[in-house]
Order: C-alpha cells, then sequence, then structure tokens
C-alpha cells in the first residue's frame, strides 16, 4: 500500500519537484471525476423511470425523451473523462520533459561512480513510473472518494442493500491488501534478478568478441541462467498467488452482485421498494465498487509503479545537484594538484595519496608508473571526472570538479584509455556532437592530430558513419579519431591516457606531431603512457607508485635519478626512448 502514501512525502529532487507541479493539473482532473461520478447517476435514474413510469403508462414520448436526454448525458460524461485522460496524459509529458533530463545526467553520474547497474534501466522505470501514473489505475483513485456518494444512495433506498455493498468494498480492499502481501516479496527478488539478467546480458553483448573468441559463452550462459531462473521462478511464484487471489476477488464481486439481485428482488416482494429499483441497486452497487475493481486489476502495475520510483529516487539522490556556476574565461592552462587523496566507490584503501605537483601553461609532462600504480585515476582527476577524498586539483586557481562542465569541456581536451566513439558520422564525433561546430573546425582538429588523410580515404570521408561504439571502424582509427576529438577548438589543456595504446608507427608519428602542435599553441598537456617515444617532447616527468609520487621534476633531472633494478622495465624503456 505504499503507493497510496508516496505522493504525500515528495523528495526534494527533480521527480519530487515534478510531481508537485502535478497537483494543480491533479485538483482540475479530480472536479472532472466528480462531475462524471454525479452524471453517472443517470443510468440508474433512467432504469427507474422506465420500469416505475414507461413499463406502466405505456407512453412511447416519455420513453424516447428519456432515452435522448440520458444519452445526451453519457456524451457529456466521456467527452470529461476524456478530457480528464488528456490532462493526466499531458501533466505525463511534462513530468518527463522536467525529470528525464536529470535523470539521463544522474545516470552518467552513476556510471563514473561504477554503478553500472543502472544503465538505461531508471529510463525504462521513468518510462513505467509515468504511464502508470497517468493510467487507468492510478486515475481510479480519483474515484474513489465517491464511493461514499453511490453508497450514501444505496443506503438511502435501503439500508440493507447499503449494507451488504460496503461489506462487499471492504471484503475486497482486505482480499486486494493480502494480495499485495503475498507477491510483493516475491516480485521484489524476480524484479531485482530481472535487472541483474539484463546487466550481465548487456556487458556479455559488449563484449562478444572476447566471449565467442574464448569459448566463454557457456560459462557465462550458467551464470546468466541462475540470474534468470531466480527470476522466472519467483515470477511464476507471484503470478500463482496474485491468481488465486485475483480468481478470489472475482468470484466475490460476482456474489455481490448476485446478492445484491437477491436482496432487491426480496425487498420487492416485501413491497419496501419499487420495482424499478432492482436494476437500480444493480447499477449503483456495480459503480461504487468499479475503482476497486480497477485498482486490483492494476495492483501489480501500481506496485511495479512504487518500485520504479523508488530507484529513481535512489538514483537521483546520489546524483551530485546540478548547480549553474558563472562562466570562467578560458584558462592558460596553470595547473595544481593539491594534496589529493582519493579511492574509488567501494574500494577501502586510497588508490592516490597525498599527491602534490604544478605545471606552468604550455608544458609537457609525462606520467609512467607500474600497472595499478593510480595513473589513470590520476587522469580522471585532472579532467574533472572523479571529485578527490581531500585536496583539489586546480585549473588556473579553479578547482575542476566544480568547475560548470559544459564549459569546462570547450577549453580541456581528454582521450581515455579506451576510446569509444558514439553511434554517428565520423565529423559528428569529432564535433562532440554540439550544435555550431563549424566544418573548419572540424577538419582543422583531424589535420591536427594528424587523421585528415585517413578520413578521407573512408567511404564517406567525414561523412561515414562508424556504428555502434565505433564498431566500422578499427581499434587504431577509434583512437585516432578519439584525438581529432580531444583536439577540438585547440583546448589548452589536454590529458591524454595511453594515446598510442592502439597505433602503429604511422599513428605514433601523427601523435607526436599533434602533440608538438599542442605545446606550439600554447596548451598543457599531461601523457599517460608505458611507450617510451611519446616522452620526448616531456618537459616534466612524474614517477607514480602504489599511488604516491615517486619522483617529480624537469625530464632529464628525474631520468638521471632513476635506478633500472628488474622490476621496473617500463623505467628501462623510457630511458631506452630519450
Amino acid at each position: 500500500m505504499k503507493f497510496l502514501t508516496f505522493l504525500t512525502d515528495l523528495p526534494d529532487n527533480a521527480l519530487g519537484r515534478g510531481l508537485r507541479a502535478g497537483y494543480k493539473p491533479a485538483a482540475v482532473a479530480f472536479g472532472f471525476s466528480l462531475v462524471s461520478n454525479l452524471l453517472y447517476m443517470a443510468l440508474p435514474l433512467y432504469t427507474y423511470q422506465i420500469y416505475g413510469r414507461v413499463m406502466t403508462s405505456q407512453n412511447q414520448a416519455t420513453l424516447w425523451m428519456l432515452t435522448l436526454v440520458t444519452l445526451f448525458v453519457f456524451v457529456v460524461s466521456s467527452a470529461i473523462d476524456d478530457y480528464r485522460a488528456r490532462i493526466l496524459i499531458n501533466f505525463g509529458v511534462a513530468l518527463d520533459q522536467r525529470v528525464s533530463g536529470r535523470v539521463f545526467t544522474s545516470l552518467f553520474d552513476a556510471a563514473v561512480r561504477g554503478e553500472w547497474s543502472a544503465r538505461a534501466q531508471a529510463l525504462r522505470d521513468l518510462d513505467s513510473f509515468r504511464q502508470t501514473l497517468t493510467g487507468i489505475g492510478a486515475a481510479a483513485f480519483m474515484d474513489v472518494p465517491w464511493i461514499p456518494v453511490f453508497l450514501g444512495v444505496l443506503f438511502i433506498i435501503d439500508p440493507l442493500v447499503g449494507t451488504v455493498t460496503l461489506i462487499g468494498a471492504i471484503i475486497l480492499i482486505a482480499l486486494a491488501v493480502a494480495q499485495t502481501r503475498a507477491t510483493q516479496g516475491a516480485l521484489k527478488e524476480a524484479n531485482e534478478a530481472a535487472l541483474k539478467s539484463y546487466g550481465f546480458t548487456d556487458a556479455a553483448l559488449r563484449n562478444g568478441e572476447v566471449v565467442r573468441a574464448m569459448g566463454m559463452l557457456p560459462t557465462l550462459g550458467q551464470a546468466w541462467a541462475q540470474h534468470r531462473a531466480v527470476t522466472i521462478e519467483r515470477g511464476a511464484s507471484a503470478a500463482e498467488a496474485s491468481n488465486m487471489y485475483t480468481d478470489i476477488i472475482k468470484a466475490v464481486r460476482m456474489g455481490i452482485q448476485v446478492l445484491i439481485i437477491a436482496i432487491g428482488a426480496w425487498l420487492i416482494m416485501k413491497g419496501k421498494i419499487h420495482s424499478g429499483m432492482l436494476f437500480a441497486n444493480m447499477i449503483l452497487a456495480s459503480r461504487a465498487l468499479q475503482p476497486i475493481e480497477k485498482i486490483v486489476g492494476s495492483w501489480d502495475a501500481l506496485n511495479g509503479m512504487y518500485r520504479a520510483y523508488e530507484r529513481l529516487n535512489k538514483l537521483l539522490a546520489s546524483a551530485e545537484p546540478s548547480i549553474r556556476a558563472t562562466a570562467l574565461p578560458r584558462p592558460l592552462g596553470k595547473l595544481s594538484v593539491e594534496g589529493v587523496n582519493f579511492a574509488p566507490p567501494a574500494v577501502q584503501r586510497l588508490v592516490l595519496n597525498n599527491i602534490n605537483f604544478a605545471l606552468d601553461p604550455n608544458e609537457v609532462l609525462g606520467v609512467i608508473g607500474p600497472s595499478g600504480a593510480g595513473k589513470s585515476t590520476l587522469a580522471r582527476l585532472l579532467v574533472g571526472i572523479w571529485k578527490p577524498l581531500n585536496g583539489v586539483v586546480r585549473l588556473d586557481g579553479a578547482d575542476v570538479f566544480t568547475w560548470d562542465r559544459a564549459d569546462f569541456g570547450r577549453h580541456i581536451g581528454y582521450l581515455p584509455q579506451d576510446t569509444e566513439l558514439f553511434g554517428g558520422t565520423v565529423r559528428d564525433n569529432i564535433a562532440r556532437f554540439r550544435e555550431g561546430v563549424t566544418d573548419e573546425e572540424v577538419v582543422s582538429a583531424a589535420q591536427l592530430a594528424g587523421v585528415h588523410e585517413l578520413i578521407l580515404r573512408m567511404p564517406k570521408g567525414y561523412d561515414t558513419d562508424v556504428g555502434e561504439s565505433g564498431v566500422v571502424l578499427s581499434a587504431g582509427q577509434r583512437q585516432r579519431v578519439g584525438l581529432a576529438r580531444t583536439l577540438l577548438g585547440k583546448p589548452a589543456f589536454v590529458v591524454l591516457d595511453e594515446p598510442n595504446a592502439n597505433l602503429d608507427a604511422e599513428g605514433e608519428e601523427a601523435l607526436m606531431r599533434a602533440i608538438d602542435a599542442m605545446k606550439a599553441n600554447g596548451a598543457t598537456v599531461v601523457i599517460i603512457s608505458h611507450k617510451p617515444a611519446v616522452f620526448r617532447a616531456a618537459d616534466k616527468m612524474l614517477v607514480l607508485r602504489e599511488g604516491r609520487v615517486e619522483l617529480f621534476g624537469p625530464r632529464d633531472q628525474v631520468m638521471s635519478r632513476l635506478v633500472k633494478p628488474a622490476q621496473q622495465p617500463e623505467v628501462r624503456a623510457v630511458e631506452a626512448g630519450r
């Protein structure tokens, strides 16, 4: 029954504010429900007049006049119901417009924190929540307050008829509550297992080539089947219980209608009510129980709506609030890392510990260290993806994490270790899908990255569709196009994480020319790599080991201090490339 009360305790987030904005249209829809329910009284009045007046007087004029008036009332009632539905649907559209953007950005916040289980499920949750909130089941709640009106009329007709209908309504509600308690645990477990199954499938499909090449499908299939088995078993258990209660509720509802007819006939034989009230009693009792029947029929959807609401609230609550920040000028590129400590979510130990260093504008820093030293973590902190536990990363004195992301992104370039492209053309990807980016800017970035000629050799040049995740291109081509995307607009600060991991000799030479061009344009550049050649343009070197700065300073000075034990092959490789 939680979904009956959640609207009275709305959280202070985008979803809560969107729902509060619906109070006014909900009040209008509630008013339409009042009119619609009052107009429904025309049907029992019509049957009473037919059996009480027309059948005895045989007056055809009265018959047709009553029929026309009743039909007109039903047309008006249908129009009012249609307007109510339109109001709810339009509110659903407005709610989606208010909330979906925030959910979309919160998904990326969750992905950055490593919470991949959220993924696109949150958007499906929003669709499910919106559709149910503005659907038949939720609309039936607007008819619930008018149940006493119909019960009151039945009590006026005869207390016995009203009492039987009231008892029937209480029994139906009790059965609905019992149905919820009997199914909610199994439904929750089935839903959670289904989400795990979908997430596991998504991960397997993303790595389909590895799965197929290494024969991992049978073993992965077993792991997937475990989640699927829980989904099916618990779902079937919930369905069995739900169907049992649904059948009981259906039998009780039909039994109540039979009792109402029987009691009406008995009252007529006793001379307590007019014969015309027989069908009027049945219609009024049916209308009084109708909202309960609709709610019971939508019970699973309503509970699913509440579960979706809880997941959306959890996602929005854990996301960083969107703060509109003052636009800052293009940075000169002065970087300072001040006492930074960091541990990713769910990791107990610090991955980076007390990191301190600074770069002046137009300097190139090379970062080396063994695997697991925290190099890629440092890269993410430098561009404001993650927030340090302690300390701060500043660019021209401003905290990179609190810098407005859209504004910050125009001044920086970032090439992650795993280069991903988005479904669209080469041009779209280089332009970062921004509006207003000119062809000249796109071509200039491609030329700076040394990928212009490669793009021209593609089937449609810059208009070549790269497919989902850039699957049409090779790993090296994706990395070179990703470099062009990084260099769009000649950024003032650039972070390159393993930029030559997938490059051939031609690609590496193009990368070196791009680094020289960035330096000539006054950019501050941080390069992380295990390959030595890329550091030939470095002004300074940073050696990370076990999350700490082991060495930092001018390139030649750092290299002269490095020893060459067998456990440091990457250091020997750097020296060999001098």
